[in-house]
């Protein structure tokens, strides 16, 4: 460990100690349980997002849209109509909105992971999703993850918000020792393997180099099932609760499976039941129907930052798609024209 970062420890550890703040102890003790319990970590792949710069709210980069999407493309297309209905809801002013529409232009037609409108610099970023791992499988949530005051099964489920919106991309910022060893152990992470691509794996050596610091993005759950291999795979979106995803999970049992993959009347009914069954028990964080194993499961990012800001997309991830025209022509004056 280097003198820096064992310096940013200690000073972690003080600052816990001098809070005197017992529910943070009690998240820190369950960090470092997790820590041992699941030691490994399985990465997920990249997740995109948009953050912005606006010397209005200061000199950090600050999230815009949720580090969510599986594709730059579908990133930048949030950022295209981010720019449209601000230039539609939220400014009078023909010369702001003439600025706002250029930059949309620009997006309908080019790839582009950055641009500015308005004094305002918009980044298309690039996250790792991982997963903690033990030999039982996948890290569920801890029993200090936040809940929602009221948890609700009413309605369908909710895929958000994140608590992406609005945070701070602030590497020298860290939430207790566990973060700030975990971040320690990341500084250096690179893919590896025969699994990648040859590119794939020189991209994510070079961003090691170009954007050596790292910012832990907020915790996020999901569900995975258990495949007949072993593996677990993902299962529905990110959500910002574990109560969140458990409703995802019973959604998804009680009706949209029976829909999506047309369940015969007895799949359908057995389905139901057993989301019954698990709404039942509150708080489960596996389930099990058929020959089928769910888990919910604790989600984590991590994004890298070099002296210009967050990371970028690179070279080697993909878009299955480019560029389009996403809304109707907008005049300076506001006019909407229906091509």
């Amino acid at each position: 460990m280097s003198d820096g970062w064992k310096r940013q420890l200690d000073a972690l550890h003080e600052e816990l100690v001098r809070r005197d703040d017992p529910a943070a102890w009690v998240r820190e003790v369950d960090a470092v349980e997790a820590s041992l319990r699941y030691p490994h970590l399985a990465l997920r792949g990249p997740v995109f997002g948009i953050a912005v710069l606006d010397p209005a709210r200061g000199p950090r980069w600050r999230l815009l849209k949720p580090v969510t999407d599986g594709m730059p493309q579908m990133a930048r297309d949030g950022l295209n109509s981010h720019l449209w209905f601000t230039a539609k809801d939220e400014t009078d002013d023909p010369g702001v909105r003439r600025e706002l529409l250029d930059a949309v232009a620009v997006l309908e037609r080019e790839p582009a992971d950055e641009i500015e409108a308005c004094g305002v610099r918009y980044r298309v970023v690039r996250a790792d999703e991982f997963t903690r791992v033990g030999e039982d499988g996948l890290e569920p949530p801890r029993p200090t993850d936040p809940e929602p005051m009221e948890r609700s099964w009413d309605g369908r489920s909710r895929s958000g918000p994140l608590r992406d919106a609005g945070f701070v991309l602030d590497p020298r910022v860290t939430d207790g020792p566990a973060a700030g060893a975990l971040k320690l152990g990341l500084r250096t992470f690179s893919y590896m393997g025969e699994r990648f691509p040859a590119d794939v794996r020189e991209d994510s050596e070079r961003a090691v180099a170009s954007h050596p610091e790292l910012v832990l993005l907020p915790t996020a759950f999901s569900v995975a099932e258990r495949g007949g291999d072993g593996d677990w795979q993902p299962l529905g979106a990110l959500m910002p609760t574990p109560h969140d995803a458990r409703h995802m999970l019973y959604d998804g049992m009680n009706e949209i499976w029976a829909m999506l993959y047309e369940y015969d009347a007895a799949r359908k009914a057995r389905y139901a039941e057993a989301a019954a069954e698990y709404r039942a028990l509150e708080r489960a964080d596996e389930f099990r129907v058929d020959d089928r194993v769910f888990r919910i499961c604790r989600v984590q990012r991590m994004l890298r930052v070099g002296p210009d800001g967050p990371e970028t997309p690179r070279p080697s991830d993909v878009d299955e798609y480019g560029p389009m025209k996403m809304h109707p022509t907008m005049h300076e004056d506001g006019t909407i024209v229906h091509d």
